[in-house]
């Protein structure tokens, strides 16, 4: 072989070995899709180093993306995410995610966060942004496991803590950067970092705390929705019933009041009338514009709606200049 002929050699050899990192991404996708379960077919392949998925990610993000959303996507993403691991490709692409391997039961105390992330991708609904929240919602735990001197595992601010992981994530493989899928990435980060919200509910709470919750989680009340209920995994019959019961409660909540807010407007019959003897005023265009801030006021979440009237009344004399009184 000539001198010029193993240059070439040299030069071609990173870009065959992307190949066969993208080839060996795309036998896992089949996999996934077909819910093979024996892997003895990946491992006859030829193994693919860890810097090279590396290398394949920088060079065809977009690729890589395309084949892991097959596997997320899946039937049995199991099978899919097992492969992965299997392959070496999760532990180079995603270690956050790898961490969680073997991750809890036995000594600890609590679920292994490896299975129970599996299960949870598995259970959840078929939606791109659902799925990849599922797959990242508890990689925080790893960092935030404590013992009580009792013996009790806790997570303090997991989802926090998960969030900001999946914030680095993104920023060194840009799987999800602005270029390929901003909107995605953005509810990705939204879910994981509430994605405890729904399943704190309790009965007892108000319809002020329900409308403030619904407000809060605004347009990914669905998706939200969607992983709480993945979420439970629970083996117990008796406790999976309680959650979902208390999902489902708090969605019919959210309904009904959405329904009435929907017919009986925010404020309350009688305001202009309260606010101009409480501040002196005369029937005049400024009533109405004070009556309509105060409906903007409630559209944003600083006050809430169907108050009685001495609430709104307190909420402009604490704004006076807001509302242009003197």
């Amino acid at each position: 072989m000539s001198k010029r002929e193993k240059e070439a050699q040299e030069t071609d050899r990173p870009v065959v070995e992307i190949a066969r990192a993208i080839d060996l991404l795309e036998a896992v996708a089949v996999h996934s899709e077909r819910s093979l379960e024996n892997l003895e077919s990946l491992r006859a392949l030829p193994a693919v180093p860890y810097e090279t998925f590396l290398a394949a990610l920088a060079a065809d993000p977009r690729g890589v993306r395309t084949r892991l959303d097959r596997v997320v996507m899946s039937d049995d993403p199991e099978i899919g995410f097992d492969a992965l691991l299997e392959v070496g490709a999760l532990r180079a692409i995603f270690p956050e995610v790898h961490a969680m391997v073997g991750f809890g039961d036995g000594e600890w105390r609590h679920k292994d966060v490896w299975k129970h992330t599996k299960q949870v991708v598995r259970q959840a609904t078929p939606q791109l942004e659902v799925r990849w929240a599922a797959l990242f919602h508890d990689i925080g735990k790893v960092k935030t496991r404590s013992i009580a001197p009792d013996g009790t595992v806790h997570f303090l601010g997991h989802a926090e803590v998960g969030t900001r992981m999946f914030d680095r994530i993104n920023r060194r493989v840009g799987l999800f950067s602005s270029d390929i899928d901003d909107a995605l990435r953005a509810t990705i980060r939204f879910l994981v970092l509430h994605h405890l919200r729904a399943n704190q509910y309790d009965r007892g709470w108000t319809d002020s705390a329900v409308r403030r919750f619904a407000r809060e989680l605004g347009e990914h009340l669905p998706e939200l929705f969607c992983l709480s209920r993945a979420d439970i995994t629970t083996k117990r019959p008796e406790k999976k019933r309680r959650g979902i019961e208390q999902l489902d409660d708090l969605q019919a909540r959210i309904a009904k009041l959405a329904e009435e807010d929907a017919r009986v407007p925010p404020l309350p019959s009688g305001v202009g009338n309260e606010i101009m003897s409480a501040f002196g005023l005369k029937p005049s265009r400024l009533v109405g514009t004070i009556k309509q801030q105060l409906e903007e006021a409630i559209a944003k979440g600083e006050i809430e709606g169907h108050q009685p009237i001495e609430v709104y009344v307190d909420f402009v004399r604490g704004n006076r200049e807001r509302f242009g009184i003197s």
